[in-house]
């Protein structure tokens, strides 16, 4: 099987994107890999599991890299696992040494650029050592904060070529997460489907060009429209992430569940979440990946 890293090389090569998805229980993890085990393609799409530090906090640290493992393991399949927005160095020490696949270490809420560079910094050297094989990402601008439904679209801060340039230099991730319009959340009309996020896709273009091609990550993609993901991924993102619109169909779900007054079985009364689930990611998959 091939290493994350050989993955996201091929996906850049051939310019479709890796989903990345976010799970905090054991229902949302069942649907996104029911969906990848649909019969769309003869090729195995590979995916990032993607768990925040209140997800993993809510799951467990070695538990989820447990879980993830034993079923990559069992299916012989391209599933990894990402610690997704770490914002402390304790934190990204205990996933290095706990075997996540990828950690993203995101400073880009610290009081200053110069010490997001300093502080990811140190964030590599301690994953280099505990774990040599993980991948490390950085984040920089600013996108908003939290997977949840905004009353209002946050001021948003894009990053600039030159600060991608310096921060990859200094730092040395792996992966460049960038603002390029993207957003943390949904505002109401995105719940709707009357609006949607849009980014820009010349930006994007001009940061992967300036750093010399490297990996760059879509963070807040839920509620982006499908033809910018499309030109997003031609533009060099090699993973996209979805989180809120997991969260939304997993909500719809249990509450789809909870009309029954007579059912009390747990995993019968998420049957429509896992499904919900299932759909998003299949949808996004088929996107990411120009099927």
């Amino acid at each position: 099987m091939k290493t994350l890293r050989e993955v996201l090389t091929d996906a850049d090569t051939r310019h479709v994107a890796v989903g990345h998805f976010n799970i905090s229980e054991l229902g949302t993890l069942k649907g996104i890999f029911e969906a990848v085990q649909l019969p769309i393609t003869n090729y195995q799409l590979p995916i990032l599991i993607g768990v925040s530090e209140g997800e993993r906090e809510f799951i467990g640290v070695r538990q989820v890299v447990a879980l993830i493992k034993s079923i990559r393991e069992q299916y012989d399949y391209p599933i990894f696992l990402n610690a997704d927005h770490t914002h402390s160095l304790d934190k990204v020490k205990e996933a290095a040494e706990a075997g996540f696949d990828e950690i993203l270490f995101d400073g880009s809420g610290l009081p200053s650029f110069e010490e997001n560079i300093a502080q990811t910094k140190q964030a590599v050297a301690i994953v280099r050592a505990a774990n040599p094989n993980a991948i490390i990402e950085g984040e920089i601008g600013f996108i908003g904060s939290g997977s949840e439904i905004l009353k209002e679209k946050p001021e948003l801060i894009l990053s600039t070529p030159e600060e991608a340039v310096r921060f990859m230099n200094e730092t040395g991730v792996d992966v460049l997460a960038p603002a390029v319009g993207n957003m943390h959340g949904l505002l109401a009309g995105m719940v709707a489907g009357t609006e949607h996020k849009r980014l820009n896709i010349e930006r994007i273009a001009e940061i992967k060009k300036a750093i010399g091609g490297k990996f760059m990550t879509l963070h807040g993609g839920s509620g982006t429209a499908d033809e910018d993901f499309v030109a997003a991924i031609k533009a060099g993102m090699t993973i996209v992430h979805v989180s809120s619109e997991l969260r939304l169909a997993w909500r719809r779900g249990v509450e789809e569940g909870l009309k029954d007054p007579n059912e009390i079985a747990p995993y019968k009364l998420m049957g429509p979440a896992v499904e919900g689930v299932k759909a998003v990611v299949m949808d996004r998959l088929k996107l990411f990946n120009n099927l």
